[in-house]
């Protein structure tokens, strides 16, 4: 039997481990530099987030609209309508909302009443794809398992007193308006402006 000639000392081996260890965290951390270049920065993110905010209404709203990010005022605005780069938070759907919209969100975030007594107009022209709800219940906790899950391309939203929603479909199948969340306080109509 032919005995394997040893190629180097165990001090030998364990040294040239360490050079190649350190090598790869070299090369690792190398890396880990360049991601964080290419990373945007918080100033970045927060142009982007303002620009989809935008993107949601005519820039003859948007442009002079108060802009709410996370949940602060990031720009205020002139003509009391509101701009969100997310309808729901982390969903990318963003929306431009008039003054009553934006009693009517604050509501149903909290699970309260709200009576519409005037008309209320928020914009989604980017729409909500990927990010649609049940059209029955503003709560569902797994809307995408919904029965009546719904997407909509880019759309108008109108509040009205209830009593004006006499006669309006709720089957978003028919391509024209429809209601949405017509047993809730939040009830409102949905008008698709374009295709999906």
């Amino acid at each position: 039997m032919v005995t394997p000639k040893r190629t180097g000392s165990p001090r030998k081996i364990s040294h040239y481990l360490a050079i190649a260890v350190s090598c790869s965290a070299l090369s690792f951390g190398a890396i880990a530099d360049d991601e964080a270049k290419d990373a945007p920065t918080a100033e970045e993110l927060l142009t982007d987030q303002i620009g989809r905010a935008r993107s949601a209404a005519p820039e003859s709203i948007s442009h002079e609209a108060t802009i709410i990010v996370d949940g602060k005022v990031v720009a205020k605005g002139t003509n009391g309508w509101t701009c969100m780069p997310d309808t729901f938070p982390g969903d990318g759907m963003p929306m431009c909302n008039d003054a009553v919209w934006m009693e009517m969100l604050s509501a149903m975030m909290k699970k309260e009443d709200f009576k519409a007594t005037k008309i209320g107009i928020s914009y989604m022209l980017q729409g909500d794809r990927g990010a649609g709800v049940s059209n029955s219940d503003p709560f569902h906790p797994e809307p995408k398992k919904a029965k009546d899950y719904v997407e909509t391309g880019p759309h108008l939203m109108i509040i009205v007193p209830k009593e004006m929603l006499a006669g309006i479909t709720d089957d978003p199948s028919t391509g024209g308006p429809y209601v949405m969340w017509k047993d809730t306080p939040y009830v409102h109509i949905m008008v698709p402006v374009a295709d999906k």
